[in-house]
């Protein structure tokens, strides 16, 4: 977590200083009247502080302000986009009495990084978020834990007023991390399948899943989070467009009702770590490519027969499913190889 500290005062220098000591990853910005009151490396702000936020905004994951809610407040309110995309940002006074979670606790992180200064000052952590005041676990970061995707973030809030009001929330999740994660608290039934939960007594749903759901199970009350679980096995002829990719890939899954959102990553041949297509694609879904050699690529039961175009070219008798089975730690196939134009693709889950 890349954390920026900011200090206008002499003691919020020397708080700062303490800050950037004690966490990881922290670079600490002064004004340069107040340089000399800190020891150790930092970078001066000769010019406005607004526009140091506006920069820092963009390139560091957690925000330490040391001076006024009120200043702080101001300059951040119009870079807000929403909980999912701000960073984390803590007040402190710089007296280092309390250390204020003011924006994205859960999801941004700030409620762990207002304990952690407070931790070093020595000071109070404030922690506002209902759940956390009422010492119960939040969804949203039951799916930051996890690493998994919300759907749709609204109903986040949906859900967690109901947790907090006792309601009956039905859950399905294969992957029992949700059980685990709530431990008994809350008022939270488990099913085993989502008809079942949506015809309980139910007044909210949680749905841990992979797949696309059909129009007759949703419901305003209905939050979906994505576990990371599936991998995407792609062979390409050189010179294929990340459009042609794109459209046999998403064909596919929702011919499979399978989510996008659920793809952890994409896998294929050494031989295409830099086909300009593929990486296209995997850029626009902010997806790693995980590559293998064709001796790795051969050594992998399949079920389709050897690709005699795949062993010409590169040496291996097929890409798609041997790739996607390596990057999934020997997941289960949930497509088989499908060949269509200069595209072949399989996809595996992981166990």
């Amino acid at each position: 977590m890349k954390i920026a500290i900011l200090a206008i005062t002499g003691n919020g220098a020397r708080l700062g200083c303490k800050l950037r000591d004690a966490l990881p990853d922290s670079r600490l910005y002064l004004p340069p009247k107040w340089v000399d009151a800190c020891t150790g490396p930092l970078i001066p702000f000769p010019g406005c502080l607004r526009e140091l936020v506006v920069q820092l905004w963009r390139d560091a994951d957690g925000l330490v302000f040391i001076m006024a809610t009120g200043i702080v407040v101001r300059m951040v309110a119009p870079l807000l986009e929403g909980k999912d995309k701000d960073p984390a940002v803590v007040v402190m006074d710089d007296g280092g009495k309390f250390a204020v979670s003011l924006l994205s606790g859960h999801l941004g992180g700030a409620n762990e990084l207002a304990a952690s200064c407070a931790a070093v000052a020595g000071a109070l952590p404030v922690i506002t978020t209902a759940t956390d005041t009422n010492g119960l676990p939040s969804f949203d970061m039951l799916a930051k834990e996890q690493g998994w995707t919300i759907d749709d973030l609204s109903r986040v809030k949906v859900l967690n007023t109901l947790l907090l009001e006792k309601a009956q929330i039905a859950v399905v999740d294969s992957t029992g991390q949700v059980e685990q994660h709530f431990c008994g608290r809350g008022n939270l039934t488990y099913h085993a399948d989502f008809t079942t939960a949506l015809h309980s007594r139910a007044r909210g749903f949680l749905f841990v899943t992979n797949r696309s759901l059909p129009p007759q199970l949703q419901h305003p009350a209905l939050l979906v989070l994505r576990p990371k679980n599936l991998v995407l096995g792609i062979g390409c002829n050189s010179g294929t467009s990340a459009d042609e990719i794109e459209e046999v890939v998403l064909f596919n899954l929702k011919r499979q009702f399978l989510s996008i959102r659920s793809v952890t990553c994409i896998a294929t041949a050494a031989a295409k770590r830099s086909e300009p297509g593929l990486a296209q694609f995997a850029e626009n879904h902010v997806l790693p490519i995980s590559c293998y050699e064709s001796n790795d690529l051969n050594a992998v039961s399949t079920p389709s027969p050897p690709s005699r175009y795949a062993l010409e070219a590169i040496g291996a008798a097929g890409v798609a499913e041997p790739a996607a089975i390596l990057a999934s730690n020997g997941g289960r196939l949930l497509l088989q190889k499908v060949k269509s134009g200069n595209v072949t693709l399989a996809i595996a889950e992981i166990q």
